[in-house]
């Protein structure tokens, strides 16, 4: 930034300093690379064409995969009409793309007076090509869907009228002419919604706006009445959940960006608010419905009948909790909901057995997550405008209501060295996104006027970084060692901190955001401060704090260190011209999941996570199936100092296992040929192809809460837990992420959705021609060895004592069992013996022993009673005990999720401490069936719908169809 305040002519009391660091003056930056044409086919899983375009151009080191992204996602125009956009034909040259976006992006900013001549403005439009076409850099979806389409093509200018936007000429809100001229580029909105129809409903259609145009939307439901609560007209409210359908209503029928992608929705409910536990048992119920229709024979894929014909599976949902909320749950303290007209008490609660329900319905189906209300609120930089209520959809945006926020992500990467991470262009890059994130604010257009004066008002961005994982491995750091969090920490206070500062020099040139000095937005009269100078720049002195303790605790040597100490003096010029000047912008960065534009600039891991495996294979949204390897194993192998034909054969391995473990085939091993200490550095957060090793949890935990202090607003982290994981265990997670300062935390266990986008093993293919068909034979029983093993059980039910002695197979499968009760001659005594023999005959001709235990648990009839079993504390009958007492002993999985005993032994910290991996070599049943076992037991039907899939839990049961309770059973 230069100081021109002794000029006398027109040129601005400031300009901006733009130099060149990545282009040349004297080569345009597509004449630098090499470019090839090619065609881009998405084929489905039985190789019939979804999408297929012809001649496409594109940078000869681009990957096929992002090939296919750029060309079906990101292209405009209609592909029967040529290759003419001009004409109504389809884009087919990324240079066309990058064209369309930095040409529109740099007209605007020098005809708003963001550059002192064209001169200057040239050198921002070549460095932005470069980042773009290099894969350095990308924008989020919206921007690439709609930006430059009118500029560039003239589209939209005979449509009908677009969204609003803001007049800079008149500084007023205005609606636009037409639908382009003023483009949608936010990805990331938060809403607000008033207690009465009007508000509830025109929160639909603005929702519908963003859907259409490719973004997502946030609000906290938090501000509609209670069902405990009372109309004006005296009538009975139907409270929040009864319009989260109607908006999921909504997302599920209007596809974002007008292409495949699913609409993304966030809804979050205040633990105070009376509906709260309706709440947070809303998707239980309905994932427990799919459930039901898949066992059917519907279609469990995302688009298929099954979650197609349920509620809420377009949308997110998250508990916004205070402090006080946790430390009532942990303490085991009640506390009071609050009617929402008037604030009075509504209910007493027990605070830790809702962090319980939401444990249990993370366990079931992912939802709901989790907000800490004051963590965010002490990171908040506008204090004086409000409360931030609610997030985007995906939880990295955190602001005001009604506001929205574009975002930009680096691939790191791109700006490896092999000492270290490329200092100096890192913040050159970091820099022309911010400035470009700028420009883009007053040029966009919004789907409500209040959104529009408060993106005028606040201006916030979110710069954020893709690749992380990947490039953690590239340097043979495990992904949450301390060389790993240190290396992650440097990065992120460093990008802040260039963002800060270029936003201090925006100020300098254009003034600070109107809302620094004006505390009052949209809705808001009286605000709880004139401004919000003081709580903007108390964060920066928060953030900067963090940033000078960052070179205590990296080794000298490490790559951290330099970044480091450039990140210390960022934040140090930041603060200092933030004072001086203000800022232009109020948050400046936050970590995005990065997918789709993550694919498109080849990174190899999403965001801040780890891999997730790998190998992965992605379902798409519109059909289709892709193969996703880890491009980085290669360069991290040879880091850690392996010869080419080393690296060589681990790679293979890695191809045909997915793993870099040695893997057990028969008899025999197949070794990777990588040694052991080296192998943690590969973990993934899912067990990877046939491997048993995984990240534990905690681990991206731990990474959340290194870089979160060095954010403006938040991290789309989703916690990946193991399919074992218990929610005792969940529980614990949140608890944990509380306490570590993490804004907010989502948590989906593998397996727990019927249906998963990413997995790391591929599905087997059917045998085409295959019939279905039972072939007969004859009976064959299988007999015991005369001399075998057998285990004897003593046992007693509501003071009957007996004895289960069970004779196994050689292969130690059970095959017979006997059952001796202590009253020898008795009729139950009879009665046991004949059940004994007709199980042991069962199992020795074939019958499945989780069928038999699925149909004899909770089978009633004395002697029934307490047990002196601490995994079967309960037993309604001799015959259920025998059932659930073989299923503990044979089945795996059978005890871990049915005694109650086993989920309180399974201890958080005993299972994390210190930990970089968990390995467990259990035998695993098909997840299916274990499922319905432990879900879906015993013999009772509902009385409400006559279904027979109830689940019991101790002597309660509930219906899994319609989610009615059938009290003690």
């Amino acid at each position: 930034m230069k100081d021109n305040s002794s000029n006398t002519d027109k040129t601005p009391k400031y300009t901006l300093s733009i130099d060149r660091c990545f282009s040349d003056a004297d080569v345009h930056p597509y004449d630098q690379i090499t470019w090839e044409y090619r065609t881009a086919e998405i084929t489905d899983e039985k190789g019939k064409a979804i999408f297929k375009q012809e001649n496409i151009e594109v940078p000869a080191v681009m990957s096929d995969l992002a090939t296919k992204i750029l060309a079906s996602k990101y292209f405009y125009g209609d592909i029967d009409n040529g290759n003419d956009p001009f004409t109504g034909g389809r884009e087919s040259s990324f240079k066309q793309l990058v064209d369309r976006v930095a040409d529109t992006i740099t007209d605007w900013g020098l005809e708003d007076g963001y550059f002192v001549d064209a001169a200057q403005a040239k050198v921002f439009n070549e460095e932005l090509k470069w980042l773009l076409v290099n894969q350095h850099a990308a924008f989020n979806s919206p921007v690439w869907f709609n930006l430059g389409l009118f500029h560039k093509y003239e589209v939209g200018k005979d449509s009908c009228k677009g969204n609003f936007f803001w007049d800079q000429q008149h500084e007023v809100v205005m609606r636009a002419e037409s639908q382009y001229e003023y483009p949608q580029c936010s990805a990331c909105f938060i809403q607000h919604v008033d207690d009465n129809m009007d508000s509830i409903m025109e929160l639909a259609r603005a929702e519908a706006m963003l859907f259409k145009f490719g973004s997502g939307s946030g609000t906290d439901l938090s501000s509609i009445r209670s069902t405990r609560e009372k109309l004006s007209g005296g009538g009975k409210p139907s409270g929040p959940l009864s319009f989260l359908s109607v908006y999921d209503a909504v997302a599920g029928v209007v596809k974002s960006g007008g292409k495949t992608r699913r609409a993304a929705k966030m809804n979050t409910l205040k633990a105070w608010h009376p509906d709260i536990e309706e709440f947070i048992n809303a998707k239980q119920v309905e994932e427990r419905k799919a459930w039901a229709l898949i066992e059917e024979g519907y279609d469990p894929s995302f688009n298929g009948d099954a979650y197609g014909s349920i509620k809420y599976q377009n949308e997110n949902l998250s508990v916004r909790a205070t402090d006080d909320f946790m430390q009532s749950a942990t303490t085991g303290q009640k506390f009071f909901t609050r009617r929402v007209t008037d604030g009075e008490p509504c209910e007493e609660k027990d605070a830790s057995y809702l962090l319980d329900k939401i444990a249990e319905g993370t366990h079931v189906c992912g939802d709901p997550g989790m907000q800490f209300d004051d963590t965010i609120h002490k990171w908040h930089t506008c204090k004086g405008s409000g409360r931030q209520n609610c997030t985007n959809p995906c939880s990295e945006y955190l602001f005001l209501d009604n506001t929205a926020c574009n975002l930009a992500s680096l691939n790191l990467m791109k700006f490896r060295t092999p000492d270290g991470l490329d200092i100096e262009r890192f913040a050159a890059a970091a820099k022309i996104l911010i400035i470009a994130q700028e420009i883009v604010v007053d040029r966009s257009s919004y789907p409500t006027e209040a959104i529009t004066y408060n993106s005028h008002w606040f201006r916030t961005l979110g710069l954020g970084y893709a690749n992380l994982g990947a490039l953690l491995m590239s340097y043979g750091y495990a992904y949450a060692s301390d060389e790993g969090l240190g290396l992650a920490k440097a990065i992120t206070a460093a990008m802040t901190g260039v963002a800060y500062k270029t936003s201090a020099e925006l100020s300098a040139l254009k003034g600070p955001f109107p809302g620094y000095r004006d505390a009052r937005h949209f809705g808001v009269e009286n605000p709880p401060e004139a401004d919000n100078v003081n709580s903007m720049l108390k964060v920066i002195d928060l953030h900067k704090s963090h940033a000078d303790s960052l070179t205590t605790e990296v080794n000298r040597g490490e790559p951290a260190e330099p970044l480091a100490r450039f990140a210390q003096q960022a934040w140090k010029e930041a603060a200092d011209l933030g004072k001086r000047y203000g800022y232009r912008n109020a948050q400046v960065t936050v970590l995005a999941p990065t997918g789709t534009i993550g694919f498109l600039m080849d990174c190899d891991t999403t965001g801040v996570e780890p891999a997730i495996g790998l190998v992965a294979y992605k379902t798409l949204a519109g059909g289709g199936l892709m193969t996703l390897p880890i491009k980085s194993i290669p360069l991290a192998l040879e880091t850690l100092g392996y010869d080419q034909p080393t690296i060589d054969k681990i790679c293979a391995h890695v191809k045909e296992y997915g793993t870099v473990e040695n893997i057990k085939m028969g008899d025999k091993i197949r070794e990777s040929g990588i040694k052991d200490e080296h192998i943690p550095v590969f973990d993934s957060a899912f067990k990877s192809g046939m491997g048993k090793r995984y990240l534990p949890y905690t681990a991206h935990i731990d990474m959340m809460s290194a870089v979160q202090p060095f954010l403006s607003g938040a991290i789309s982290k989703t916690v990946n837990m193991p399919e074992e994981a218990t929610v005792k265990e969940i529980r614990e997670t949140y608890i944990h992420a509380w306490k570590k300062g993490i804004k907010g935390i989502a948590i989906y266990r593998d397996g727990s959705k019927r249906s998963a986008p990413v997995k790391t093993t591929k599905d087997e293919p059917k045998k085409k021609g295959a019939p279905e068909v039972q072939i007969v034979t004859e009976p064959y029983r299988r007999k015991l060895p005369d001399t075998r093993e057998s285990l004897t059980h003593k046992f007693s039910i509501g003071g009957s004592e007996g004895y289960i002695t069970i004779g196994k197979f050689e292969d130690g499968t059970p095959g017979e069992v006997f059952i001796q009760m202590s009253k020898a001659g008795s009729t139950i005594n009879g009665l046991m013996d004949c059940v004994g023999t007709l199980v042991s005959l069962c199992l020795q001709y074939g019958v499945p022993l989780e069928t038999l235990v699925k149909k004899f648990s909770h089978v009633r009839f004395e002697p029934e009673g307490m047990t002196k079993n601490p995994h079967i504390p309960f037993a309604k009958s001799v015959i259920d005990y025998v059932a659930r007492e073989l299923g503990m002993e044979f089945i795996p999985g059978y005890k871990e999720k049915m005694s109650p005993l086993a989920q309180m032994d399974d201890s958080f910290e005993e299972k994390n401490l210190n930990a970089t991996t968990i390995e467990k070599e259990v035998p695993k049943l098909d997840e299916q069936q274990l499922e319905l076992l432990t879900q879906s037991e015993g013999n009772l039907t509902c009385p409400e719908c006559g279904s027979g899939k109830v689940k019991v839990t101790g002597t309660c049961a509930c219906c899994l169809n319609c989610g009615t309770s059938l009290g003690c059973s």
